[in-house]
């Protein structure tokens, strides 16, 4: 048995004995199979716009958001996708230069959606401060997600910030201290398709208790982007670091998030030998595998990071 078959069937066991013999597959809001849609959409509170323009991305991923600009705007948005049978929805948009979202100007938008709505909200929550968090905790945001870069370089480099990744951490601990539950992401493979900063990163997320799930995503080249000529991240490498985080943080739920290249299904096959219980627009190959392993398969038609358990086994790959 080769180093890295090792490693993940040691992964694999650990989740197993944790958090059982089962996987869920999940079908986000911006994505179809077998003509289904996810009912957990995503709005952009800043429509395309983004100061940061980082080298992954460039304002890209918002594109397919629905774009809900103003509060008024939010609400009317995320009422009508209510009356439409939504679970959910995913609240995002670009940065300023500080790497921050309008959210001040949106917590009262989202308290009313809430109040309005049985609507589950997760937000990216960019680098926030303690009130803010404490806002949006007031609001009834049900969970944060927040990328956790590990290097310095990587992150001024890449998201074109003049400080280091202290501020993220100072963001976790706002967004621990508010009381949110906080939905970390690490993204493999963000320096130029190198794996540098990603265990620092697990090492970082370990130090708060508040976290029960990490979602792991890799570096999706993006045509445009001065990252898109970029070699992939190794899929071996990808699985590393899931196990690396297994073995750190035993007790917390690792999903296999959709921002990833799509068509990767070594990378996919790879991260249920490591023992993922989540996973995002799983590949007919990805399933296959979860079979052969004796996996429970559930679905679920929202991003893989809510914690609402809303099955729908009407949704198979």
């Amino acid at each position: 048995m080769s180093t890295l078959d090792d490693t993940l069937r040691k992964s694999r066991n650990l989740s197993w004995k944790n958090q059982g013999r089962e996987i869920t597959f999940y079908l986000p809001g911006m994505f179809i199979s077998d003509n289904r849609t996810g009912k957990y959409p995503a709005i952009s509170i800043t429509g395309s716009e983004c100061s940061l323009q980082c080298d992954h991305c460039r304002a890209r991923i918002l594109e397919p958001m629905i774009p809900a600009t103003s509060p008024g705007g939010l609400v009317e948005t995320c009422l009508g996708l209510a009356a439409n049978g939504h679970i959910g929805v995913l609240i995002s948009g670009g940065c300023d230069r500080s790497g921050r979202l309008p959210w001040n100007s949106f917590a009262a938008a989202v308290k009313e959606i809430k109040r309005k709505t049985d609507l589950f909200i997760s937000v990216h929550s960019g680098i926030i401060d303690h009130p803010t968090a404490l806002a949006l905790k007031d609001a009834g945001v049900d969970q944060a997600l927040i990328d956790v870069i590990g290097d310095d370089l990587t992150f001024k480099d890449i998201y074109h910030v003049d400080f280091g990744v202290e501020r993220i951490r100072e963001s976790l601990e706002a967004l621990q201290a508010a009381g949110l539950a906080i939905i970390p992401h690490i993204v493999c493979g963000l320096h130029y398709g190198r794996i540098r900063g990603e265990k620092t990163a697990v090492e970082i997320i370990s130090q708060f208790p508040a976290v029960a799930q990490v979602v792991i995503v890799a570096l999706m080249r993006l045509r445009g982007t001065p990252l898109w000529e970029t070699r992939p991240v190794a899929a071996e490498a990808v699985a590393g670091i899931i196990a690396a985080t297994r073995f750190k943080m035993p007790q917390v739920e690792i999903s296999l998030g959709c921002a990833r290249q799509r068509g990767n299904t070594s990378l996919e096959i790879l991260a249920i030998d490591a023992g993922v219980n989540r996973m995002a627009i799983p590949s007919e190959e990805a399933v296959a595998r979860a079979k052969e392993l004796g996996l429970k398969i559930h679905y679920q038609r929202t991003c893989c990071s809510v914690s609402k358990q809303v099955y729908d086994e009407g949704f198979t790959v």
